[in-house]
């Protein structure tokens, strides 16, 4: 498969299973936005704590422009290598992209994966 463009890190697999975890309690516990609209509405209401995006997703301009938005506006974003994955956390079969935007009970999970990523995106 070719590589994404949108994807600007590699995410490593026990970080991976990390936000997959957070995504799930967060889901459970907590709140998160589904759908790249809802995402992106997240994002610029500053409502987002973390942005996890799919690295499958086709095509790619759906999610493209996240990572650059991300950034802009100072929110966490990660990367899973699969959608299905994604969105079996959330009870949907597929998702390209969520923002969590409250992590319920899940505070010491949420900033372990913030201190890895910035370890990874130096």
């Amino acid at each position: 498969m070719a590589e994404q463009t949108y994807v600007k890190f590699e995410t490593p697999e026990t970080l991976e299973k990390k936000i997959l975890d957070l995504v799930e309690n967060s889901y459970r516990t907590g709140k998160i936005k589904k759908g790249t609209n809802e995402v992106i509405k997240s994002i610029e209401r500053g409502e987002s704590k973390l942005v996890v995006i799919a690295e499958d997703v086709t095509p790619p301009e759906v999610v493209y422009y996240l990572p650059t938005l991300c950034e802009e506006r100072k929110v966490q974003y990660a990367y899973v290598k699969k959608r299905s994955d994604l969105g079996s956390k959330v009870g949907i079969g597929a998702a390209a992209s969520l923002s969590i935007v409250d992590y319920g009970k899940n505070d010491e999970t949420y900033k372990q994966i913030v201190s890895q990523l910035a370890e990874i995106k130096k």
